[in-house]
This record gives structure tokens, sequence and C-alpha cells, in this order.
């Protein structure tokens, strides 16, 4: 690693103005950002830990919605009793989420933030039409996500929270690499509020909404209705771990399990 200041911040006030500077960086679980400094790809001016602000934890319902906290980890969310009676299938996706030590460290705001391409919430945000609140602003999660590890945050700008409207129904369904177990493909489908959501992650460099699988499942929820909408390969990821085409066919498949899922 190379030398950087360190700071811990007792308030998201205190934590924006140290980000002021553009060479500091905001660690939480520090699930990506460790493993760059470790590797000399990133050098930092100063680090600002995040971990010590106590009003970017917790979860609770409001309204008709539920808000969680940047701070709280994957197993918080997992095992919370507030989000499986509201949104199971968001439960669900946290508990799947890597291994019993990402769950245990890594946290909701982090991945969202760093919004890599085969990251879960991504696509819990985007297929529940969540809003991401900052230190600044409140941003649409179709306005959110701009491209492979990029988002709509300013340099100094702190994910805060994220707000999911309660569906009438969701699900979500992935194909994760064996070894890595990152998502090769996923979906997360729902119906409420915001209407049919369909939201793919994994198979593109950024999570995008299917179009056709909405359309299909606003005609007729089931499974069948998606069955039948073929993803298109352009664009999509390909590595020694699958091709465009299959993470195409891929996408069905899971949107099909999504669909099940979410009943």
């Amino acid at each position: 690693m190379y030398d950087f200041a360190y700071h811990k911040p007792a308030s998201v006030a205190d934590a924006v103005k140290l980000l002021a500077d553009p060479d500091a960086k905001a660690v939480s679980g520090g699930h990506t950002l460790l493993p760059a400094l470790k590797h000399r790809l990133n050098k930092p001016s100063a680090l600002v830990d995040l971990s010590g602000i106590a009003e970017l934890k917790g979860i609770r319902r409001v309204g008709n919605a539920i808000v969680i906290g940047a701070l709280t980890r994957h197993v918080e969310v997992a095992t919370s009793a507030e989000v499986a009676a509201s949104i199971p299938a968001l439960a669900y996706l946290a508990g799947h989420i890597g291994d019993v030590q990402v769950r245990n460290r890594g946290t909701i705001g982090g991945s969202v933030s760093n919004n890599d391409p085969a990251a879960d919430y991504p696509a819990a945000v985007l297929g529940l039409g969540a809003t991401v609140h900052t230190s600044a602003r409140k941003i649409a999660a179709d306005d959110f996500f701009l491209g492979m590890f990029t988002t709509a945050l300013e340099p100094n700008e702190i994910l805060t929270a994220i707000e999911f409207p309660i569906p009438e129904k969701a699900g979500y369904a992935k194909m994760k690499n064996p070894a890595s177990r990152y998502v090769m493909a996923g979906a997360f489908v729902s119906k409420g509020p915001m209407g049919v959501r369909v939201a793919i992650n994994g198979a593109a460099p950024c999570v995008f909404r299917q179009a056709d699988m909405e359309k299909a499942l606003s005609a007729n929820w089931s499974a069948d209705a998606v069955a039948a909408v073929k993803q298109a390969a352009d664009g999509l990821n390909a590595d020694i771990h699958g091709s465009a085409e299959y993470r195409a066919h891929l996408v069905t498949v899971m949107a099909k399990r999504a669909v099940a899922a979410a009943g």
C-alpha cells in the first residue's frame, strides 16, 4: 500500500468536508477499495472511514417503503424481520451475496455506490424503482446507474440510504460463477407502485431494465410470458466463463425463475 492519511468522522457533514479533497476516498466495508490499495491500483491521499457514522445505519419502515441506511451490512438486511415481511425478495438477495465473510462485512451503500456489473444490490435498486438518498439530494434508480463502476454520485457526495417501495410481489434469481460467486446473469422482477419492472445484472457492463419483459409481464404476469422474450447478445459481457450469447440465454432463464419465485 501507499501512505495515506486516515480519518474516521462521526457525521455525514464531516465526511463530506473531508471528501472535498479530490484524492480522498470513502471506505465502508472495504471489499473493493482495500484490495485495490494492496495491489497499488489506487493511491488516495486519505481514507475517510464511514463506519463511525451512526446516522448511516439501520433499517426502518417509512409509510409504504423500507429505508435502509448505507452502512447496513448484507447480513442485517438478510435477517431483518421488517425486510422479510415487506420485501422478502430483497432479504433473499442479501442472504445470497458472496459468502459468509462478505455478508458480514459488506454494506449495501458500498455495493450500490461501486456499481460492479456482477453485484446483486443494483438489480434490487433498479428492479424495485428505489430512490437513492445522498448527502445532497435524492436520485431515482433509473438515473443512478450510468455504466460500469459509474454512478450519478459526485466526487464528494455520499450515499446515505436507499428507499425501497414495497411491491405487491417481487423475485430474484441469478446464475453465479461457482468459483468466484460473482453473478453471470441475474434478474430482479417486481410488480407494485412503480409498475412492472425487470432489472438484469451480471450480463452486461451495467445493470439495466429489460423493457420487452416488462411489457410481457404487464400483460400476463407469468414465467411463460418472459420465456418468449429473447435477450439480444449485443453489448453483453463475454469472457472465459461464458459468451455473450450464453449470457443472453441466461437472462431469459433467470427472469423465468425470478417470476416463479415472486409467485
